[in-house]
């Protein structure tokens, strides 16, 4: 089968078309933004188109109207690192296939992929959370965790941060694990993906 794999993030885009196409099962074309996954939709055939929820051109689910209608035959689902039940409910009400937080697991990202293709719909409710209260979590972090936070967002390890904010790498790493607590987030990259969905940085 061939999957369409829109996402503005360059690394999470690229891990995921390269492990969910490592079975051989699965080919993966990966594209950065929502134009350029509709100019491939009008040039080949997918099986499958999954789109993140917050790249450019989607204007919230604006663009999964807009995919489905370029393609009408082919399922489409959305993905997110938002993982907020009323979003997934929305997405499916507008004609998504699924609803895929961008925290599954591999395998369960590979079985996901090919039960939407088969035309099943997908959406862990248990992975799913009710919206939190206006402004949280990140009104929580301190000043520091947000400098932190920005500099996991950009990318930079540690060491860059710690550099750049002219403090201890072992001070960084403190931070990160009490910002990945406030967040609720499982890791560094979960914390990214929380603050862009957020707003708190730009995509």
């Amino acid at each position: 089968m061939r999957m369409l794999l829109a996402d503005d993030h360059d690394l999470f885009r690229e891990s995921v078309a390269a492990m969910v196409s490592a079975d051989g099962k699965v080919e993966v074309v990966s594209v950065s933004g929502l134009q350029a996954a509709l100019d491939m939709l009008a040039k080949q055939h997918f099986d499958l188109v999954l789109l993140d929820y917050q790249m450019p051109g989607m204007n919230g689910l604006e663009g999964l109207g807009r995919a489905i209608n370029a393609a009408p035959k082919v399922p489409v689902a959305v993905m997110s690192g938002t993982t907020l039940r009323d979003l997934a409910n929305e997405a499916l009400a507008c004609g998504a296939v699924g609803f895929v937080p961008k925290t599954l697991g591999i395998k369960a990202m590979i079985a996901a992929v090919k039960r939407m293709a088969a035309g099943e719909i997908f959406a862990p409710l248990s992975m799913l959370d009710d919206p939190p209260p206006l402004g949280a979590p990140l009104d929580d972090l301190t000043r520091r965790e947000r400098e932190v936070l920005e500099g996991i967002c950009d990318g930079k390890s540690n060491k860059e941060i710690a550099r750049d904010l002219d403090i201890q790498e072992v001070t960084i790493k403190l931070h990160v694990k009490t910002l990945t607590r406030k967040l609720g987030a499982k890791n560094r990259t979960h914390a990214a993906m929380i603050a862009r969905d957020s707003g708190m940085v730009r995509p």
